[in-house]
C-alpha cells in the first residue's frame, strides 16, 4: 500500500509538466508517478514535428493560430478553450525552455519555426525531427532531480479507486469521488493500492484499437477506459485522426511516422504510379488538414486497389532535409529507400484522438479530485480534427492549468480522509494464473481488424452496425476471461481496447453528419 499526495498515472509531457508545477509550489506534497513500461516510453516521445506557438510577431498573431485551430476542428472547438490555450502557449514555451529543452535555433540565435498542414504561418518550434523525445529527456532529468517525486515503472493501473470500493458506502453516480488506483507492480506481480488526495490521469491515446497506428505500443486507452468504468464522461469518441503518411509495411502494430512538417517543406503526394491527385481534393493541396489528406489517399488507394502511395522527395534540397528530418532519412535508408531516387510508400494510419475524459478548463474531470490532461481527453480544443503540433501545446497549457487548481486544492485540504483510511486492498481470492495468452491475443487481434475494417478512416451505418454486433461478441468473450483470470497487463489492455472501441462506435452511431475527421459515407455522395 502507497498513501500519496499526488498520483499522476502516465509520464508523457501532460503528466511531467503537471508533477513539475506540484512539485515547485508544494515542496512537502508528495507526488507519484506511475507508468506502465520504462519512464520514457510514451507518446510525447515519438511526437515528430514540433509545438505549435505564435513567436514571430511581426507576421504571425493569436488570432491567425486560433482561425486555423478552428478550421482544422471544422468549428466543433469550445472557442473560449481554443483562446485560452494559444495565448498561454508562449509562456508555457518559454518555461520549458527554462527546464532545459532544447529547441533548433537560427545563426541570429531566433528559434527556427518550421509550417505543417492546416497552419498558414511558420510557426512550429521543434529539435530536428525528434521534438517528442527531447521534451521527453528534459522534463525527466528535471522530475528526477525533485526531491519530492517518485517515478515507478512497471506500474500499471488496472482501475480508479472510487466510494463504490468503500465497504457499506452508498454510491451516487452524479457524486463520484476519486480515491487513488489498484496498480499491478509488474515486477513484483502484485496489486497495490495506492491512495491519493488529487489524481491525474495523463495516459495518452488509443492507437492500438486499429491494426496499424503511428502510436507506441502502450497506446491503448487506459484513461479513457476506467474512466468510463468508473463513470466519468467521455465524449467524442468517433473522432479519430488518421495521420496521412506512415511508412508503410507489412507487418501490423507501430508504423513509422513521416512527419506533416515534410510535406510542409515540399514533398508532394503520388499515386504508385507517379501521378499527383491532392489538387483533385482541395486547393491547399499536400497542405490541406490531415483529415482531408488521410480521406483522399485512402480514396486514391480503393480507387487503384494499391497498398499505399508515394511520397516524393525528389525534388526537396538534400542537406536541408537530412538536417531537418535524420531520423526519417536514416529510417528510410534502412528500409532500402533513397527519398531522392525514389517514391517513399505511405498509408494512413490511426494517430490521435480528439475526444476521451471530458475536462474543463483547469483540467477537471467530471469525477471528483480526478484531473485528466492530453490525448486521453476531450478538452474542447481539437474540435473534430487537431491541427498538426497542437497537442503538445494542449499538454503543456492544461497540465499549468490542472496544476494550479490541485495546489488550491491541496492547500483548502478538505479531502474525505474517512474514506482514502478505508480503501479495502485488491481482492484476487479464486482467480487461476493463466496458463497461456494466445486467447487475449486472439481476440486482441480481433477487435483491431474489426476497427480497421468497419470503423476506419470512411465509416457507413451498414459497417457500423456490424461492428457493434461483433464488438459485443468480443466484449462478452473478455470479460469471461476477467472475472475467473489473475490479471495481467495483457488482458487489462485487451480490457481496455475493447472499451475504447465500445465508445467509438457508440459515438459514431449517434453522429448526423460529417464533422473533421468523423465521415461516414451514407451522408454524402462526394469521394465515394
Amino acid at each position: 500500500m502507497i498513501k500519496t499526495d499526488v498520483l499522476v498515472i502516465g509520464s508523457g509531457i501532460s503528466g511531467l509538466s503537471y508533477a513539475i508545477k506540484i512539485s515547485e509550489k508544494l515542496p512537502d506534497a508528495k507526488i507519484t508517478v506511475v507508468t506502465k513500461a520504462e519512464e520514457d516510453e510514451t507518446n510525447t516521445k515519438y511526437a515528430q514535428g514540433g509545438l505549435a506557438v505564435v513567436m514571430d510577431f511581426d507576421k504571425d498573431n493569436f488570432q491567425k493560430h486560433i482561425d486555423d485551430t478552428m478550421r482544422a476542428g471544422d468549428g466543433q472547438n469550445t472557442r473560449s478553450v481554443v483562446e485560452m490555450v494559444i495565448k498561454e502557449g508562449p509562456e508555457r514555451f518559454r518555461e520549458i525552455v527554462d527546464w532545459g529543452v532544447n529547441f533548433d535555433k537560427k545563426e541570429d540565435g531566433k528559434f527556427k519555426l518550421g509550417r505543417e498542414g492546416g497552419h498558414t504561418e511558420f510557426r512550429i518550434v521543434h529539435h530536428k525531427d525528434i521534438t517528442g523525445a527531447e521534451i521527453e529527456r528534459a522534463l525527466l532529468e528535471y522530475c528526477n532531480k525533485a526531491d519530492n517525486i517518485e517515478i515507478l515503472d512497471y506500474h500499471y493501473v488496472v482501475d480508479l479507486i472510487t466510494q463504490h470500493h468503500i465497504p457499506n458506502k452508498d454510491f451516487d453516480k452524479n457524486n463520484i469521488n476519486c480515491y487513488g488506483a489498484y496498480v499491478l507492480d509488474e515486477k513484483n506481480k502484485k496489486i497495490k493500492k495506492i491512495t491519493a488526495k488529487v489524481t491525474m490521469v495523463a495516459t495518452g491515446g488509443a492507437g492500438h484499437v486499429y491494426k496499424n497506428t503511428t502510436n507506441p505500443k502502450i497506446a491503448t486507452g487506459d484513461g479513457i477506459a476506467f474512466v468510463h468504468r468508473a463513470r466519468g464522461k467521455v465524449s467524442n469518441m468517433q473522432y479519430i485522426q488518421f495521420h496521412p503518411t506512415a511508412m508503410y509495411s507489412k507487418r501490423d502494430g507501430m508504423l513509422f511516422l513521416i512527419s506533416e512538417a515534410v510535406r510542409g517543406d515540399g514533398a508532394k503526394l503520388r499515386t504508385k504510379n507517379g501521378e499527383k491527385f491532392m489538387h483533385k481534393y482541395d486547393e491547399r493541396e499536400e497542405l490541406a488538414s490531415r483529415d482531408i489528406v488521410a480521406r483522399a489517399i485512402d480514396n486514391e488507394m480503393k480507387i487503384s486497389g494499391d497498398e499505399y502511395v508515394g511520397l516524393d522527395c525528389r525534388e526537396m534540397d538534400k542537406e536541408k532535409f537530412v538536417e531537418h528530418f535524420p531520423n526519417i532519412y536514416q529510417k528510410c535508408i534502412d528500409e532500402g529507400i533513397d527519398p531522392f531516387k525514389q517514391l517513399i510508400p505511405v498509408v494512413p494510419a490511426s494517430h490521435y484522438l480528439m475526444g476521451g475524459i471530458e475536462i474543463d478548463m483547469d483540467g477537471q474531470s467530471s469525477i471528483k479530485n480526478l484531473f485528466a490532461v492530453g490525448e486521453c481527453t476531450n478538452s474542447g480544443l481539437h474540435g473534430a480534427n487537431r491541427l498538426a503540433s497542437n497537442s503538445l501545446l494542449e499538454g503543456l497549457v492544461f497540465g499549468h492549468n490542472a496544476a494550479m487548481k490541485s495546489v488550491e486544492l491541496l492547500q483548502n485540504d478538505e479531502f474525505n480522509y474517512f474514506d482514502l483510511e478505508n480503501v479495502p486492498e485488491w481482492n484476487d481470492e479464486g482467480m487461476k494464473v493463466m496458463e497461456e495468452k494466445v486467447l487475449i491475443s486472439y481476440l486482441r487481434k480481433q477487435l483491431q481488424e474489426m476497427m480497421s475494417d468497419l470503423v476506419g478512416i470512411v465509416r457507413s451505418n451498414e459497417r457500423l452496425q456490424l461492428a457493434q454486433k461483433k464488438q459485443r461478441e468480443i466484449f462478452e468473450a473478455v470479460t469471461e476471461l476477467y472475472n475467473y483470470s489473475v490479471i495481467s497487463p495483457e488482458l487489462s489492455e485487451l480490457r481496455n481496447l475493447v472499451n475504447v472501441s465500445y465508445l467509438v462506435i457508440k459515438h459514431s452511431l449517434e453522429m448526423k453528419e460529417n464533422k473533421g475527421a468523423f465521415y461516414n459515407k451514407d451522408f454524402v455522395n462526394s469521394y465515394n
